[in-house]
């Protein structure tokens, strides 16, 4: 009797998948890297506290920008002076924390006093750093006219600055929700490149993909059996990281579910271009020994540049460029809007568009240097 059962590639993808989900829960180095090293990480920073040491300042269009308190504030490395947002866009962020506060100067006029408007953000909390390095500025300017007429005893010290503050309301922007995102970024580079290239440079080097070639299986099956593995535990340690932070330290999730299953979305498009280049490592590595030295290259640059710790804002002027080419970065900042912001997928087209060039990119590389045998 002849078996009339044609060979189903779909059960023998799923197949794969299971035992190489089996695999990956059994591996210790795989569960530390997805979850105990951002949940440390998580721990670590969310009680430590700040978000960094730039302070993000709005100048407002009207802002005179030739006067020495203006000139002040730009030499001063923690104030971040921000000069390409309208007016509306300033106040939106104020009111998100997501700008420190916004700042308009009047010109001095002979004896007339510099006239400044400064609006802090509740909402961000690091409306003292500015406060402390205006008064700074204030006393120093303060004490060159002081100098000037020193030999005049009975001269009244002009007023030099007529300071208006006032602070806007908004959500709390805590540090839990800088560094979540940043660190569920970090648990998906790893778990893409490093879990990635070891496992299908071992199936190489076992000739376990030559023993699949002995039967019917199609190479996509094995790829994508791999890649399902990978892509529901790299999910599942997701949202345990995101559940975790939001029970325990209060991580904002404006909408709730909907801003859970937004951000698992961008997980899954983060971790298909992460493994990207975990193939691509796979194909280039010699061996298991020249495998941590290549990821690193790749992984190492994004975890420093693209504010997973720190934000990128606190970095040099020349240094931003790069930080800004990297796709971590914008994977971590589309966390950010979906999560505090309660941005949709649709309000994150910029950055869905840079990482699906890198995609584009990494996968072109990705098939020349891939190897089966």
């Amino acid at each position: 009797m002849t078996n009339n059962k044609t060979y189903s590639n779909l059960r023998a993808t799923l197949a794969i998948a299971r035992a190489s989900l089996r695999s990956i829960l059994r591996s210790p180095s795989a569960v530390v890297f997805t979850l105990a090293f951002p949940l440390i990480f998580i721990v670590v920073f969310a009680n430590i506290g700040g978000s960094g040491v730039s302070v993000d300042v709005g100048v407002s269009k009207t802002c005179d920008t030739t006067n020495e308190i203006y000139q002040a504030l730009k030499k001063n490395p923690l104030i971040n002076l921000i000069k390409t947002q309208t007016a509306d866009e300033m106040n939106k962020n104020l009111a998100k924390g997501s700008l420190d506060a916004v700042i308009d100067i009047k010109p001095h006029v002979q004896m007339t006093p510099f006239s400044i408007d400064v609006k802090y953000s509740k909402a961000s909390g690091k409306g003292p750093i500015l406060q402390s390095a205006l008064n700074n500025i204030f006393y120093r300017v303060q004490s060159a006219v002081l100098s000037k007429i020193q030999s005049y005893s009975n001269v009244q010290l002009p007023k030099i600055v007529d300071l208006k503050e006032t602070t806007v309301s908004g959500r709390e922007y805590k540090y839990i929700d800088f560094i979540l995102p940043g660190q569920l970024g970090f648990s998906l580079l790893s778990s893409g490149v490093f879990g990635t290239a070891f496992v299908f440079l071992s199936l190489r080097q076992t000739l376990v993909i030559k023993r699949f070639f002995a039967t019917p299986v199609k190479r996509y099956s094995i790829v994508l059996g791999e890649m399902i593995a990978r892509i529901v535990f790299a999910l599942a340690g997701a949202l345990i990281i995101i559940l975790i932070g939001h029970s325990l330290f209060g991580f904002t999730l404006i909408h709730g579910v909907v801003t859970v299953l937004n951000m698992l979305l961008l997980s899954f498009i983060g971790l298909i271009i992460f493994m990207g280049f975990g193939f691509t490592v796979s194909g280039i590595a010699k061996n298991e020994s020249t495998v941590p030295p290549l990821s690193n290259i790749i992984t190492l640059p994004q975890f420093l540049l693209s504010g997973t710790f720190f934000s990128t804002s606190a970095f040099p002027k020349w240094l931003r460029p790069l930080s800004e080419a990297l796709p971590l970065t914008h994977l971590n900042n589309a966390m950010r809007k979906v999560a505090f912001e309660g941005a949709g997928l649709g309000d994150v087209t910029h950055q869905l568009l840079i990482l699906l060039i890198w995609g584009i990119v990494i996968y072109a590389v990705a098939i020349k240097t891939f190897k089966w045998e």
